[in-house]
């Protein structure tokens, strides 16, 4: 989105690129609990990447933005992000033995998943995955 914003005191007209809020936030959630996973995640029409985290998990740290900014130009897939320490219900019923724990949803179902830092390329082999098959 584009704003342009008059500076009173050089008399000027500035042009800034902005995000509009309502845009990001669609694409990106925080899971608090299993009904608002239900409605995120399980109803989704879109695919969604689930990015089982901890705050006190350094490779999570890394992660995390990394997920999100790979996903920040596509608008076909979805990220969820659960707090492992405070979603003990999803934990155990996905089975998460270790973080960060990423598992790939489409149509309510698990399509794809890995555990541990992984590299660039292999979330991006994952993203190119959910989105071909969303598309034929």
């Amino acid at each position: 989105m584009l704003r342009i914003f008059r500076n009173a005191i050089l008399d000027k007209r500035i042009t800034r690129k902005t995000f509009s809020f309502s845009a990001i936030a669609a694409k990106r959630y925080v899971i608090k609990d299993h009904y608002e996973f239900d409605q995120k995640v399980i109803n989704s029409d879109n695919p969604v990447i689930v990015n089982f985290h901890a705050e006190w998990c350094d490779p999570c740290k890394i992660l995390t933005p990394k997920m999100t900014e790979l996903l920040e130009p596509s608008d076909e897939i979805d990220l969820a992000i659960v707090d492992v320490d405070d979603n003990a219900e999803l934990v155990q019923t996905f089975e998460v033995k270790a973080v960060p724990a990423i598992l790939a949803f489409r149509n309510g179902v698990v399509v794809d998943k890995f555990i541990g830092l992984v590299d660039a390329n292999m979330i991006e082999n994952l993203i190119g995955k959910l989105a071909k098959k969303k598309t034929t």
